[in-house]
């Protein structure tokens, strides 16, 4: 365990230099993080990011309120008829976001220019089960457009039964 937190703590160190010194005008880290997961899962109110990343309600409020005054979300009304009202990306903050996932993207096909196809593919495998196995014991699971994983932030996959054809 001393070696895979060792190396885990030196990728988080990795991502924030390259973020900082490469383009001071990349977003922040928080703002990154909460319009990612509004933009993965739609319009969400202040108390579902709070739960959705276990912070209170103050810190994510604080965090928003940055997103607001920089125009990369709006406050709408809840599209499902709830009270609470709910943030969505501007195109602004869809713009930002999209160019910051180009730079990441483009940052890590770098690093892995001399990896075979198969070697990427099994990292992301082991990412995402490192990830889901984090999420599972956290009970906060973060939604995956690539597997049509839409639930809710906070509650558990729902194991989908085998479509079953017409008679």
């Amino acid at each position: 365990m001393e070696k895979l937190e060792r190396e885990l703590m030196l990728l988080s160190r990795h991502q924030v230099l390259a973020r900082r010194e490469r383009d001071p005008e990349r977003l922040e880290r928080s703002a990154y993080l909460l319009l990612s997961r509004i933009d993965t899962q739609g319009p969400m109110s202040i108390g579902q990011l709070a739960e959705a990343f276990g912070l209170d309600t103050s810190t994510v409020n604080r965090q928003t309120a940055a997103l607001l005054r920089c125009g990369l979300a709006e406050r709408v009304a809840d599209p499902d008829g709830g009270m609470a009202r709910k943030l969505r990306i501007t195109v602004e903050g869809g713009r930002r976001l999209a160019g910051d996932r180009e730079a990441n993207q483009s940052c890590l096909a770098r690093v892995v220019a001399h990896w075979s196809p198969e070697e990427v593919r099994e990292l992301e495998d082991v990412l995402v089960r490192l990830n889901r196995s984090a999420e599972a014991l956290e009970g906060r699971y973060w939604p995956r457009t690539e597997d049509g994983d839409m639930r809710p932030a906070c509650h558990p996959p729902v194991p989908q039964e085998p479509a079953t054809p017409a008679p």
